[in-house]
């Protein structure tokens, strides 16, 4: 931090936070308005997986009169996050990158193009990988007389929900990798603990995931293929190991 920023008032800090959060806001308010016009094509694409695996053309219902209204007020509030993203990325960086250093901002940038091209890696293999076989398995409890009726509410909730979490644990590279970078872990460590990992990664995704075998599977082991990924991460980019000053020869 140079010296004009340390010369800054905190107040005008907190005035600047609050015309960039005004201006985030914004941002989402265009993006829902604009996603509310498309709010009935929107949600098809996201049941999409579900209404492609039920039988005799299944459809999605809603069970309540304002269901229908607010389920597509909530995909259009979703939608128009999304959208403004960019925006509030770009918001988020002219906020912190006075106060960083040089070598600071150079890591910054990466860091976030890495979040979030992992997040929205995983929230598409859990859309188009693990939805479905996850509602294949659910809908495989249907006979004659019990039908799937599933609701328009219920479905946006469920389906979120587990997209936010393939997202996440998705970030799993991102964050090993960088906590080897501090060299709070190391690759030894990362190794000698794989075994401790693997069980981490099954109870994390029973947790995560709605309570059947194979939806938990797909979590768990794209989680293990990430570690290893993380394993290779923190391999190059991991903090070396300085040379003990006693074992130099003079």
């Amino acid at each position: 931090m140079n010296e004009e920023d340390k010369k800054i008032p905190f107040t005008a800090h907190l005035e600047e936070l609050r015309q960039r959060l005004i201006v985030c806001f914004i941002a989402v308010g265009v993006g829902f308005l604009a996603s509310y016009g498309f709010k009935e094509q929107i949600f098809y694409l996201l049941s999409r997986p579900l209404v492609s695996v039920m039988k005799n053309n299944g459809k999605i219902i809603f069970t309540g009169l304002p269901e229908a209204f607010f389920t597509y007020l909530k995909v259009a509030f979703l939608s128009g996050i999304m959208l403004a993203t960019p925006v509030i990325l770009y918001e988020f960086w002219l906020f912190v990158s006075p106060g960083l250093y040089k070598k600071e901002k150079g890591l910054l940038l990466p860091i976030v193009f890495l979040c979030s091209f992992f997040f929205v890696g995983g929230a598409l293999f859990g859309y188009f990988i693990v939805f479905p076989f996850g509602f294949q398995f659910f809908l495989g409890f249907a006979t004659d007389t019990i039908q799937p009726l599933p609701s328009m509410k219920e479905y946006l909730s469920f389906s979120s929900k587990l997209l936010l979490a393939f997202g996440l644990v998705f970030e799993l590279p991102v964050v090993i990798t960088f906590l080897a970078k501090m060299g709070i872990v190391s690759v030894d460590f990362l190794k000698k603990n794989r075994k401790y990992a693997t069980l981490l990664f099954f109870v994390v995704a029973a947790i995560l995931t709605p309570p059947d075998v194979i939806t938990q599977i797909m979590m768990a082991l794209p989680l293990m293929a990430l570690y290893e990924i993380s394993i290779l991460g923190a391999r190059i980019f991991g903090k070396k190991k300085e040379e003990d000053p006693e074992e130099i020869v003079p």
